[in-house]
């Protein structure tokens, strides 16, 4: 199972970016570089707000040790191609989605060893070296995020009445995938013995909270900056949905700790649907009037 996964998991992904690359064009992206505030806030809230939250959680929480360092590793990790499902899914900014899923991408090869050994000095008894590959992180965000997307953008440059077809089936064929990977996922780690969600209720709390108070935080923080509605709830998404597929293979395969990797499951179980839902109540019931702005 797990070697299958191994395959159907970027295949899944790069289908997945490639109809949201459909959906977009050359000039959203011009747009994202020409004014880059959004993009420079989501990276901000990504790589400096998300990892002092998730220390500040695992601190007030008094978890155990272990689980404190699954918190700071989820909130260390980057927004997944789920963040960027959400957004085309609420009609969102999905070119900023996308460059900060990019970039972030890239940068977390830097920042995850520095936050994850920091969290390693306040948590662990044991010092931990963290490593991550910058040629595997850049090939992989390569093949499944950048050329995919790419790709559809070209698609939908040349043949703009046959994406138009298909543009409604696709608002429910990519989640659909997605959910069906999502699924395996899960069966996958029952499989390998982790404990059912319901015998860990205690942990959903710090992992809900999480999830929750990010996504305000990126929300307000951002429209203070002069960010516009879009902007704002698209930065929310990014914040809210960490890759937790990244969390779990960086607890079982490269800090090989037991139990270090349940926040992540936790996380993974509910952050899309909560995610989604409250992404949706921002869109519709917290936009302001606003002033024309670049953001």
């Amino acid at each position: 199972m797990q070697t299958l996964l191994n395959y159907l998991l970027p295949i899944a992904i790069g289908i997945i970016m490639f109809g949201i690359g459909m959906g977009l064009k050359a000039k959203d992206f011009k747009r994202v570089f020409v004014a880059p505030k959004a993009i420079l806030f989501g990276l901000f809230g990504q790589l400096v707000l998300m990892p002092l939250i998730g220390f500040g959680i695992a601190f007030a929480f008094q978890l155990d040790p272990i689980y404190q360092l699954g918190i700071v590793l989820i909130a260390a990790c980057p927004g997944g191609t789920s963040s960027n499902i959400v957004t085309y899914m609420l009609k969102g900014r999905v070119a900023l989605s996308v460059s900060i899923t990019a970039f972030n991408s890239f940068l977390i090869v830097l920042t995850i060893p520095f936050i994850l050994d920091l969290a390693f000095s306040f948590f662990w008894t044991s010092s931990k070296e963290v490593q991550l590959s910058m040629y595997d992180t850049f090939i992989e965000v390569l093949f499944t995020v950048l050329l995919p997307v790419i790709s559809g953008v070209i698609v939908q440059h040349y043949l703009p009445h046959f994406v138009e077809k298909i543009r409604k089936p696709l608002r429910y064929i990519l989640p659909g995938i997605l959910f069906t990977v999502f699924l395996l996922v899960l069966i996958d780690e029952q499989g390998n013995g982790t404990k059912s969600v319901a015998e860990y209720g205690e942990l959903l709390l710090p992992a809900l909270f999480l999830n929750v108070f990010v996504m305000f935080v990126g929300f307000y923080l951002s429209g203070w900056t002069g960010i516009n509605h879009e902007g704002k709830y698209t930065i929310a998404i990014e914040m809210g949905l960490q890759n937790s597929a990244l969390a779990i293979f960086l607890a079982n395969n490269v800090i090989q700790i037991d139990g270090l990797s349940l926040i992540a499951v936790l996380y993974g179980s509910f952050s899309f649907f909560s995610t989604f839902i409250i992404a949706y109540l921002m869109k519709r019931f917290l936009r302001k009037k606003e002033l024309p702005t670049a953001g």
